[in-house]
C-alpha cells in the first residue's frame, strides 16, 4: 500500500480471517505476554527494600526503578512505528524474548547498579508487551468486535495489580527458595512464563507479513530519548535533587532543546518519521492521547498513595495490602467486562471515558478525606469505585484511536496513546510523592502540637529523615505514634486532592471527543467512505 504519492512504500499480503477460538488462543499469548510487564510493574517495588537490603545499595534503590522506565517508556513508540512497517510478530516475539533474557540477568545480579542496567534491558521488552498486545488485537478482528475482548486486557491489568504485592512479599520474605535467594525468584519466575508465550505466539499468530522501502529514523528516535530521559529522570529524583537546582534545570533544558530538534526533523520526514507528526491532526488521536495522559497521571498517583496508606497508616503488610486491594480489580474487571460488551452491540464508546473521568474524580475526592480511623470497609469501597473509573477510561481510549487512524498506522497510533499514558503515569507518581513527602513533617508537627505533645518530639519530626525507616511506627508512644500516623493521612489526603485535579480538564477534554461509530466489518477494514470520515477528523 503507497502511502501517499512520492512517499516510500509499505506492501502487506491479504491478512487471515480469524475464528473467535482462533482469536482466543492468539489472545491468551498476548495476554500472557502483558502479564509479564503489568506484574513486572508491582511485583518489583513491594520486595525492592529487601533487595536493596541484600545488593547494600539502599540510597540507590530509585535507579533499579528509573531504569526499567525510561527504556520501556521511549520504546513504546519505536514498537508501534517498526511493526507498522516490519510486521507485529517478529517485534512482539522480540519484545517477550529480551524480557526474559532481562528477568534471567536480573536474577543474577550482585550489585544494585547491575540490577539496574539489567532492568533496563527488561525495560526495553516490556515496551513492546503493553503497546503490541493492543495492537495485534486490532490486526485480528474490526473495531466493534474488538470491544468483546477488551475485558480481558483490564482482567490481566487488574490482577496482576493485586497479585504483585502479594508474590513480591512473599518472595521476598523468604531467605532461600530452592537454594536461591527467595528476592531472586521475582525475576526468575517470569522464565517459564515469558517461554509460554514465546510458545503460544510464535505457533498461533501468523498475520500479513510487510514490507517496506522506509528508512528507519533513527536520528527521530535519538531526538525522541533525548528528549524523553531528561524528563523521566527528573520527575524520578527532583525530589531528591531539588527542583530547582542546576542539575533539575539542565536536563529539562537538555530535554527541551532536544524536543525543539525532533518536532522540525519529523516534519520534514513527513509519514517516514518514528513519530509522524501528521497523526496529531487527527482530533480523535490527539484528544484521546490527551485523555489518556491525564488518566495515566491520575491513575498512577492514586494507585501509588493506596498501598502506602493501608501499610502506614492502617499497619498492614505488604502482602496483607495486596489482599486488601482485591476490590479494586473487582472494579476494573466488572466494568471493563459491561464496557466491552456494549461497546460491541452499540459501537459507541465515548461516553465511557466521560462517565469514568468523573468516577474517578469523585472518588478521589472522597479519598481525600481519609483519615487513620477510617474503617477499612470504607476504604475499600472507595477502591471498588476507582477500579470502576478505570474500566470504563482506559480500554475505550486506545479502541477509539485504532477505529480512527488508517490500518497502516495503527501500531504508531496506538503506541503512542501508551506512550502518553505512561508519561502521564510517570508523572503522577511523582507528583503524587512529592506532595506526600514535602508536606509531611509539617503535618506531624501540626498534629503533634494539637495533641500537646512536648517540643522536643515536635523537632524530631521536623526532618523527613526520621522516618526514613518507617518500621519504627511501632515503637513510638501511643500519643506520638497516633500524631505521626494522622499526619501522614493528611499529606495523603492532600496528595489525593492534587491528583483528583487533573481530573477536571480531563473529564471536559473527554466530552471533546469526536466519537466515529465502530466499525464491524471485520479484519477486512471499513468502507472507504467511513475511513475517509475518520482519517479527515481535523481539529
Amino acid at each position: 500500500m503507497t502511502t501517499t504519492a512520492g512517499h516510500p512504500t509499505t506492501a502487506a499480503e491479504p491478512a487471515p480471517t480469524y475464528s473467535h477460538r482462533q482469536v482466543l488462543v492468539v489472545l491468551s499469548g498476548l495476554l500472557i505476554g502483558m502479564f509479564l510487564a503489568a506484574l513486572d510493574q508491582t511485583i518489583v517495588s513491594t520486595a525492592m527494600r529487601t533487595i536493596a537490603d541484600e545488593l547494600d545499595g539502599q540510597t540507590q534503590q530509585a535507579w533499579v526503578t528509573t531504569a526499567y522506565l525510561i527504556t520501556s517508556t521511549i520504546s513504546t513508540p519505536l514498537y508501534g512505528k517498526l511493526s507498522d512497517n516490519y510486521g507485529r510478530k517478529p517485534f512482539y516475539l522480540f519484545a517477550i524474548g529480551i524480557f526474559v533474557v532481562g528477568s534471567v540477568l536480573c536474577g543474577t545480579a550482585d550489585s544494585i547498579y547491575q540490577l539496574a542496567a539489567y532492568r533496563a534491558v527488561q525495560g526495553i521488552g516490556a515496551g513492546g508487551l503493553m503497546s503490541l498486545a493492543f495492537t495485534i488485537i486490532g490486526d485480528l478482528v474490526s473495531p466493534r468486535e474488538r470491544g468483546r475482548y477488551s475485558a480481558y486486557f483490564m482482567a490481566v491489568f487488574g490482577t496482576s495489580s493485586v497479585l504483585g504485592p502479594v508474590l513480591g512479599g512473599t518472595l521476598a520474605g523468604q531467605a532461600t527458595l530452592l537454594g536461591v535467594d527467595g528476592w531472586r525468584w521475582i525475576f526468575y519466575v517470569n522464565v517459564p512464563i515469558g517461554l509460554v508465550a514465546l510458545f503460544v505466539v510464535w505457533t498461533n499468530l501468523h498475520l500479513p507479513k510487510r514490507r517496506s522501502t522506509e528508512r528507519v529514523d533513527v536520528l527521530g528516535a535519538g531526538l525522541l530519548t533525548a528528549a524523553v530521559i531528561p524528563v523521566l529522570l527528573v520527575a524520578e529524583k527532583g525530589t531528591d535533587w531539588g527542583w530547582s537546582s542546576p542539575l533539575t534545570l539542565g536536563l529539562l533544558a537538555a530535554g527541551l532543546v532536544s524536543l525543539g530538534l525532533f518536532v522540525p526533523w519529523e516534519r520534514r520526514l513527513g509519514r517516514a518519521a518514528i513519530l509522524p507528526l501528521h497523526i496529531f491532526q487527527n482530533s480523535i488521536f490527539t484528544t484521546s492521547s490527551a485523555v489518556a495522559f491525564l488518566t495515566g497521571l491520575a491513575m498512577f498517583g492514586g494507585l501509588v498513595n493506596l498501598p502506602l496508606f493501608l501499610q502506614i497508616v492502617r499497619g498492614a503488610s505488604p502482602t496483607e495490602a495486596g489482599l486488601q486491594m482485591l476490590p479494586l480489580m473487582v472494579g476494573i474487571i466488572g466494568a471493563s467486562g459491561v464496557t466491552g460488551r456494549m461497546m460491541s452491540r452499540t459501537g459507541r464508546y465515548k461516553i465511557f471515558p466521560v462517565i469514568g473521568t468523573a468516577v474517578m474524580f469523585a472518588t478521589l475526592l472522597a479519598m481525600s478525606q481519609l483519615q487513620s480511623d477510617t474503617p477499612l470497609p470504607v476504604i475499600m469501597a472507595g477502591m471498588v469505585a476507582f477500579g470502576i473509573g478505570l474500566g470504563l477510561s482506559m480500554q475505550p481510549l486506545v479502541l477509539g484511536v485504532q477505529n480512527a487512524m488508517p490500518p497502516t498506522e495503527m501500531g504508531v497510533a496506538t503506541g503512542s496513546v501508551v506512550f502518553f499514558r505512561s508519561m502521564g503515569g510517570t508523572l503522577g507518581a511523582a507528583v503524587s510523592l512529592a506532595v506526600l513527602f514535602g508536606t509531611l513533617t509539617s503535618h506531624i508537627q501540626s498534629r503533634a502540637r494539637e495533641a500537646g505533645l512536648p517540643q522536643a518530639v515536635i523537632d524530631r519530626f521536623g526532618k523527613a529523615s526520621a522516618l526514613d525507616d518507617t518500621s519504627v511506627l511501632a515503637t513510638l508512644p501511643e500519643p506520638v505514634r497516633r500524631a505521626v500516623l494522622d499526619g501522614f493521612a493528611d499529606s495523603m489526603n492532600l496528595s489525593f486532592l492534587a491528583v483528583a485535579l487533573t481530573l477536571v480538564p480531563a473529564f471536559f477534554l473527554a466530552l471533546r471527543i469526536r466519537e466515529v461509530p465502530l466499525r464491524g466489518q471485520g479484519p477486512g477494514g471499513p468502507p472507504a467512505a467511513q475511513r475517509v470520515e475518520a482519517e479527515t477528523a481535523i481539529l
